[in-house]
């Protein structure tokens, strides 16, 4: 049995999501399929490549992401399976694994791509704009199957990479910016605890300054401070983030992704 992971900015209210895993289980009907999120803003690759690159290493090895983030569907942009590291990629060559890539590079993980232009792995036809039901599915399916990523397709060596904004270093602090807002409202940024490294050990000299608002120490977890306060802290995946404790950052703030923050100790 197989894991294939899926995510998408479909959203769940058209029935996409469930054709797609019905493709799946139509040539894997072993397939243990993942819902990783089909809420991801309409279009946006980068926060697409955020939430791949932070959730894959959670995942057994051997498993498979298919991310369907598409703004190219039906151009020429390539269609594309890749292997990085333990894992597999299936979706549109587009920069969707810009992170994952930059953590492969960091780690030594071996990479390998495809282009998926072998026609038998896919539905019979093809619409122009759903190839996240009639190529991408029927391929993670495939792969899922046994299937080696090397007969999907064409070899090629130059995926497309996005630029991910890294932070920037000053002599006693650190500027960066919001890569991602979740549900709740907690803002996650590009600095993270490689960054801050003995800082975190004097949590209450570090002083978080984004928007009009500056924050004076860090906390380990929301409720050590009051409702209705703003916190700054180490978010689950290591990036330092900020929160408004029952409540929203995001709205209380006023920010939005790519705003600047300035860290200091």
């Amino acid at each position: 049995m197989t894991v294939i992971s899926l995510m998408t900015d479909y959203g769940i209210k058209d029935g996409t999501v469930g054709v797609v895993k019905g493709v799946i289980w139509g040539i894997c009907p072993t397939a243990q399929i993942s819902d990783l999120s089909h809420m991801v803003q309409a279009q946006n690759i980068r926060e697409a490549a955020y939430i791949i690159a932070r959730s894959v290493p959670y995942f057994p090895k051997g498993s498979i992401h298919m991310v369907v983030v598409d703004p190219g569907v039906g151009t020429k942009r390539r269609p594309m399976a890749a292997r990085i590291g333990d894992w597999f990629y299936v979706g549109p060559d587009n920069g969707t694994i810009s992170g994952l890539l930059d953590r492969a590079e960091f780690s030594g993980w071996k990479t390998q791509f495809v282009e998926l232009n072998r026609i038998r792995y896919w539905l019979p036809v093809i619409s122009f704009v759903f190839h996240g039901r009639d190529i991408f599915s029927p391929v993670a399916a495939h792969l899922a199957n046994g299937v080696p990523i090397g007969d999907l397709g064409t070899p090629f060596n130059d995926p497309v990479r996005i630029d991910l904004p890294k932070p920037v270093r000053t002599e006693n602090s650190w500027r960066g910016e919001i890569i991602y807002i979740d549900h709740f409202g907690n803002i996650s940024t590009n600095i993270g605890a490689e960054h801050l490294d003995t800082a975190l050990e004097r949590k209450e000299s570090v002083t978080v300054k984004l928007s009009d608002t500056e924050i004076t120490g860090m906390v380990n977890t929301f409720g050590e401070r009051p409702a209705g306060e703003v916190v700054a802290l180490m978010s689950s995946t290591g990036n330092l983030g900020v929160a408004v404790v029952n409540g929203s950052a995001e709205r209380v703030l006023g920010v939005r992704m790519g705003d600047e923050i300035l860290v200091t100790y």
